[in-house]
């Protein structure tokens, strides 16, 4: 069953981003995530971007901005509002459809977003960034099988979306197929964007796996990022940083123990 546990954990939607004429952006190669996760995502992220259909219009482009500002401030009913009006102006844009998706998922508004998920796969069946948060819907709802098929298309379509990988790699470790969730979180390594997260990730399966040793040193060297960027953490990181001191806690503890009975 999909604990709620590794849902926190799942990189489910990726941040929305605006963009402009000419401009790309892909989950992987932004910023940094989550992310959404982290929400795909907003973290995910939160979080997955899409490229851009051309705005007709600045008000269009002034809209989507309005639209962002409210979704990172948890104004989800305000943001869904604006994009109900863009997409009254330009019906046929696929990135409004999925950042829209995105905020119904925040918004649990699930069967909203993953209508809204579909609409865009039908207006471009190219963006890697709406089949990565098709995915996380799909794992969310504990369709692991449909989740993998969804991250192997955003693999696929472009090769660098860090966060499909990493987002494939928890889902195949919540199946248990450990040697495959190891082979995507290094696929993820390749690229210099979400080093942290990766580490946590990886550890967490070797922890899993009973590679004990590999999991301290990915768990180190996941507290070494976190500290790095101590001034600039939010909570989902602060949370995510505990999560590893209590998994190397729990390594860690029998092995001091046994030292000091000695």
């Amino acid at each position: 069953m999909y604990s709620s546990s590794s849902r926190r954990r799942h990189y489910r939607a990726a941040r929305l981003h605006l963009t402009t004429p000419g401009e790309s952006f892909s989950a992987g190669s932004a910023k940094r995530r989550v992310v959404k996760r982290q929400q795909s995502s907003v973290e995910q992220s939160s979080n997955s971007e899409v490229p851009s259909t051309p705005p007709h219009s600045c008000d269009h482009l002034e809209l989507r901005r309005s639209a962002l500002a409210a979704a990172k401030a948890g104004n989800y009913a305000g943001a869904i509002a604006l994009f109900d009006q863009i997409l009254q102006q330009n019906p046929e844009s696929a990135t409004d459809y999925n950042n829209r998706g995105l905020v119904h998922f925040q918004n649990k508004q699930h069967d909203k977003a993953i209508a809204d998920y579909n609409m865009a796969i039908s207006l471009d069946d190219q963006l890697d960034s709406v089949y990565n948060n098709r995915a996380n819907y799909h794992a969310h709802h504990g369709d692991l099988l449909g989740a993998i098929l969804d991250y192997d298309m955003a693999i696929e379509l472009n090769p660098c979306n860090v966060r499909a990988w990493i987002n494939q790699g928890i889902t195949f470790r919540d199946l248990k197929m450990y040697d495959r969730a190891i082979e995507c979180f290094d696929s993820a390594l390749q690229f210099t964007s979400l080093e942290e997260h990766i580490y946590v990730e990886r550890g967490r399966t070797y922890h899993l796996r009973g590679d004990w040793n590999c999991a301290v040193s990915d768990y180190q060297r996941a507290k070494e990022y976190f500290y790095d960027r101590n001034d600039c953490l939010d909570r989902r990181a602060i949370r995510l940083l505990a999560n590893v001191e209590e998994w190397l806690d729990e390594l860690l503890s029998p092995l001091l123990s046994s030292q000091s009975s000695d």
